[in-house]
């Protein structure tokens, strides 16, 4: 069971208007859900819910959800923002067993600086946010990091050049890139000796 608790209150009266009166009051509504049991409308703290995902895992932290003295070991499967304010306004909790595998996206994070690359005129584009892996609760990374201070500009980093750690499956195609670079149109032009064309920017070949 995890360390990091939540405690949540059970929400008998749900629909826009009560989910409202809720955010007003710094609460924000949710739903726990998983095998064997039937969906259990809540509502927690916003205060609470960001000091429980504060730590390095952030929305992926295994939680020990307490809802009126049972505790669930559960998982954030989706958080509903604002399309403005960006603030959480519905969270959707998955119930899990600490032994069964789950799907979960992990934030990949780019380090270093790809010097070869700006020599070149080009830039080092991630073309993903996340690494959607399968792994036990317990197990799930809080991140993946890239060092692109050794990449040239003609290599791509894919799915497969990650090393997952132990337990961990990367899900998708291994030849799926995940880092890439940009040479400007300049760039090129220079290189082959010819005149840039007015603006743009090319990949590099795959």
């Amino acid at each position: 069971m995890s360390n990091t608790k939540l405690v949540a209150q059970p929400r008998s009266i749900t629909g826009s208007p009560a989910a409202r009166r809720l955010r007003a009051a710094d609460h924000i509504p949710g739903v726990i859900y998983g095998q064997g049991m039937a969906p259990l409308s809540l509502t927690v703290e916003r205060r609470e819910l960001r000091l429980a995902l504060s730590g390095a895992a952030g929305s992926n932290t295994v939680l020990a959800l307490e809802i009126n003295g049972t505790t669930y070991p559960a998982v954030i499967k989706e958080m509903q923002r604002h399309p403005i304010k960006r603030t959480v306004s519905h969270i959707d909790f998955l119930q899990v067993n600490m032994n069964e595998e789950i799907t979960v996206h992990v934030p990949l994070h780019i380090t270093g600086e790809a010097k070869a690359v700006i020599a070149d005129g080009g830039l080092v584009d991630p073309s993903v946010d996340t690494i959607e892996v399968s792994c036990t609760p317990g197990n799930v990374p809080n991140e993946f990091v890239v060092d692109i201070s050794n990449m040239h500009s003609h290599e791509v980093i894919r799915l497969s050049d990650l090393k997952m750690p132990k337990g961990v499956t990367a899900l998708g195609d291994p030849d799926m890139p995940i880092v890439t670079v940009m040479v400007t149109a300049a760039a090129t032009a220079a290189a082959d000796g010819g005149e840039a064309p007015a603006a743009g920017a090319a990949p590099a070949a795959e």
